[in-house]
């Protein structure tokens, strides 16, 4: 079986804007500019996104697992109006007390990931907003990717750069359309490398 070109993307913040009350119910869920567009780039190019988010909401009692698929399903019709898609959403229900392998910064959602589609992590980009996932994808191994939005952009520039600093390799960009032209013309520049 050969093993699919593979993205890891954290949600809120990244895909979406993020709530400090959670997205609770479908009509709260609301696409940041581009970042839909920038997945169908992305599937267009033959990668693969799936998303790794830790939802405490539900480990809160703030919303229900049903609320929980409601929000996924309309983000899914969302992202196909756009011509892309994500193969999967590995969430984490747990608080922060509840002392689980998977709440990012922790790498057992990408362990997940990996496990299912057979992927050295090494070669999966993971995109974050805060530095919890950036040292998320540096317990799994993923090269980590910053993007300015969500909760990165509530901080100052140089916190962003301290954020970046201490995952070495980390690699900054202003948001997730800016993420997907990178990674595509590295790829772009790979193959016509001699």
């Amino acid at each position: 079986m050969q093993v699919p070109k593979l993205i890891i993307l954290g949600r809120d913040g990244i895909l979406n804007r993020f709530r400090e009350d959670h997205v609770k119910e479908p009509s709260e869920w609301e696409p940041l500019p581009g970042a839909l567009e920038a997945v169908a780039r992305l599937n267009h190019a033959g990668w693969h996104v799936v998303v790794a988010t830790n939802q405490a909401g539900i480990g809160r009692g703030m919303i229900d697992m049903s609320a929980v698929n409601a929000v996924h399903l309309h983000m899914m019709k969302m992202l196909a109006a756009k011509g892309g898609r994500l193969d999967a959403v590995f969430f984490c229900p747990h608080t922060r007390d509840d002392g689980c392998d998977c709440r990012k910064p922790l790498p057992g959602m990408m362990h997940d990931v990996a496990q299912r589609y057979g992927a050295d992590l090494s070669q999966v980009p993971m995109v974050a907003d805060t530095l919890r996932d950036l040292e998320a994808a540096r317990a799994a191994g993923c090269p980590p990717h910053l993007v300015k939005t969500g909760r990165a952009s509530l901080v100052s520039e140089a916190e962003v750069a301290q954020w970046a600093s201490a995952v070495p390799g980390t690699v900054v960009h202003d948001d997730l359309a800016a993420f997907a032209s990178h990674l595509l013309q590295q790829e772009l520049a790979s193959r016509f490398a001699v």
